[in-house]
């Protein structure tokens, strides 16, 4: 994959924080998770004719 959209570090204090462990595979698939949100998003505020995407995007 490209570049990351998650900070590793702070997925893992909070995966941590939460009792868990960390996979090492969990930040990537976070990642991706995170361009699937945008891309949604965008398209929203393009049907919307904003070029602005907004947290109701989301």
């Amino acid at each position: 994959m490209g570049d990351s959209l998650v900070v590793g570090s702070k997925v893992k204090d909070a995966v941590k924080a939460a009792g868990c462990n960390c996979a090492g595979d969990l930040t990537d698939a976070l990642s991706a998770e995170v361009a699937g949100l945008i891309t949604k998003a965008a398209g929203r505020a393009k049907a919307n004719g904003r070029k602005t995407v907004r947290a109701a995007d989301l």
